[in-house]
């Protein structure tokens, strides 16, 4: 059985990344990209679905670890009375971080893993189980130099480098050994396609010290956050391995199917980038002293929306392909039992309004950073399609479960008419800026007259409902009302009232199920740093910096997030780690500083 979520680290090159358990077990791991078939997919099931594992021998070692600072490279420390050992985890990157450089094509992926005793002896074991193409593939096993094993699955190919003698038997490859103090030895797992060259041997060490220096590069540009520092930081790099070098896109997370509620059968496949991510992750960047990763990111959306605007789509594969099938794998058992596993999301083929007015946003907020003038043609026909379809309903941003006219769509249909105005307006380009403004204003009108509900006090998930949804947190954050209305600061005190669960917010009522699904799911951490930014917005700093330590501490060890957080069980749930939580902890934090920034300039103090 796979471990808890919150028992996993991330390492990755910008182009795929892997999950590493607590036991020195790699356990989810797809190449060479993030959207490629898994070759360890434990996670997914049992040992047998592939993994490698690292290990000492004996069961119940004390183990610590943590990230080498300012970077990406993981570092487990296990230790038992008779020794101890670092192992240390990560897979260099196949190109700078810094710049607008590129991977060269087809150069290989190497997983890299350093085994070195610190005290005493331990007797170690390697346990190596390739499955490519999700668990479906069990590869031919051949001994093709000294120290070298190369596994060949149809196009898929790995070579195992390492000075142990290592024994193929049963389709795994594994063997035992013993490190002293002092000792070191390494492993690199390279990928390549089978009908290629064997990758070429690289130096465990001499990668290790280019891959830190990589990473500490790359974060030197990051602005302080002052006692949230470490939070963002780590944020940001997380994000950084979310993001697929070539093209600047950031898939959601790196994982597919970990439940949003455990057990449960609502498991989605997150590789993907989604537009919905747009502004705030282009403001988090930006806020963060990121412009190149925030201009390649522009430059993904830019790419990937590019055509008729009737055929915009909520979601992208990495290098902007439109088509992402959902197909289920019934041989994979699911994240401890939780089925079906889902490849692939049929959620790309939704109408979701929202997605204009992200886009337009992420054109708007580029351009007052010095991103150069955006394609006003494209800009044009988004707008002159959204003009035609605002009026009809939509999937909305949550929920699988038919069309309606939901409140968020509605308002960020607003933002799109709203930043294309103010686009205009700044920076002197002709515009129908009377059609314009009357659509802005008709928008606007239509929901303050049927998305607020007078019982509620609120504004609601969709015209006419009695629900509530934390996406209308988002109404004061993109300018659609000020925090200081009245309906605004009442919606805020229903959504504390009613989808508040141990101090965390829910997405909505789940209770209910709305989408053909079993209700219930864990407490959506984006929505509750949106909380954060509402109290910030009302003056109600100590209560948001309270929320905001609360929801970094809900990060493992090692400082990750998931999607969601089960406060019934205490555990993190969904994919994982989550884009979109730690862009919301990043941009919470840059408005809580600049709150506090603004009460000491004139000296007040938080109330």
């Amino acid at each position: 059985m796979a471990h808890p979520i919150e028992d996993y680290a991330l390492i990755g090159d910008c182009e795929t990344a892997a999950l590493v358990a607590r036991d020195g077990s790699i356990d989810w791991l797809c190449w060479p990209r993030f959207d490629s078939g898994a070759c360890f997919a434990a996670l997914l099931g049992t040992p047998e679905h592939g993994r490698w594992k690292i290990a000492p021998v004996d069961s119940g070692p004390n183990i610590k670890r943590h990230y080498h600072a300012d970077t990406l490279v993981l570092e487990t420390e296990f230790s038992t009375p008779d020794g101890a050992v670092t192992l240390v985890d990560f897979i260099p990157p196949r190109a700078p971080l810094v710049g607008a450089m590129r991977p060269e094509p087809g150069k290989a992926s190497d997983v890299v893993r350093i085994v070195t005793g610190k005290r005493g002896q331990l007797a170690m074991s390697c346990e190596l189980i390739l499955r490519f193409d999700y668990a479906q593939v069990v590869p031919w096993v051949t001994r093709v130099e000294e120290n070298a094993l190369r596994a060949v699955g149809g196009p898929d190919m790995t070579v195992l480098r390492t000075p142990l003698n290592l024994q193929c038997d049963n389709f795994k490859i594994a063997g035992d050994f013993v490190v002293s103090e002092g000792e070191t030895v390494s492993f690199v797992l390279s990928y390549g396609r089978s009908y290629r060259a064997l990758p070429e041997p690289i130096d465990a060490l001499t990668a290790l010290s280019r891959t830190e220096d990589l990473w500490r590069d790359w974060l030197q540009s990051c602005r302080e956050t002052g006692r949230w520092s470490d939070a963002v930081r780590r944020s940001l790099i997380t994000l950084k391995a979310l993001t697929y070098r070539p093209t600047g896109g950031i898939v959601a997370a790196p994982t597919t199917s970990l439940p949003e509620q455990l057990g449960g059968s609502r498991n989605w496949d997150y590789r993907y980038c989604w537009l919905r991510d747009a502004t705030f992750t282009l403001l988090g960047l930006m806020n963060s002293g990121f412009y190149q990763a925030a201009r390649d990111w522009s430059e993904w959306l830019l790419r990937a929306v590019a055509g008729s605007p009737r055929q915009i789509q909520i979601m992208y594969a990495i290098d902007g392909e439109r088509r992402l099938t959902e197909l289920e794998l019934p041989w994979l058992p699911g994240y401890q039992g939780a089925k079906p596993v889902r490849i692939g999301n049929a959620a790309s083929n939704q109408l979701q309004l929202d997605v204009y007015g992200e886009v337009m946003d992420v054109f708007y907020q580029g351009r007052r950073c010095g991103m150069g003038a955006l394609d006003l043609d494209l800009q044009q026909a988004l707008l002159d399609h959204l003009a035609e379809i605002w009026r009809e309903p939509d999937e909305g941003i949550w929920v699988r479960g038919g069309r309606q006219h939901f409140t968020y769509s509605k308002v960020m249909a607003w933002v799109a008419f709203d930043r294309a105005i103010k686009l205009a307006e700044e920076f002197g380009i002709e515009a129908p800026l009377d059609r314009w403004k009357a659509i802005r204003q008709e928008i606007h009108d239509d929901v303050c007259q049927k998305a607020f509900d007078s019982d509620l006090a609120a504004f609601t998930q969709y015209y006419g409902s009695k629900t509530l949804d934390a996406s209308v947190l988002l109404m004061p954050l993109v300018g659609f009302l000020p925090a200081s209305d009245p309906r605004v600061q009442s919606t805020v005190a229903a959504i504390e009232r009613y989808l508040m669960v141990d101090g965390l917010v829910m997405r909505y009522d789940t209770h209910e199920a709305k989408d053909g699904l079993p209700p219930g799911e864990g407490a959506f951490l984006a929505c509750s740093f949106w909380f954060v930014d509402n109290l910030v917005m009302q003056g109600r700093i100590q209560e948001a910096e309270r929320l905001f330590e609360r929801l970094c501490g809900l990060a493992n060890d090692v400082g990750l997030l998931a999607e969601e957080y089960d406060p019934s069980a205490k555990r993190l749930v969904g994919n994982f780690p989550q884009a979109f939580s730690h862009i919301a902890l990043v941009n919470s934090a840059h408005n809580l500083i600049r709150s506090e920034n603004a009460l000491t300039q004139r000296g007040g103090h938080v109330p």
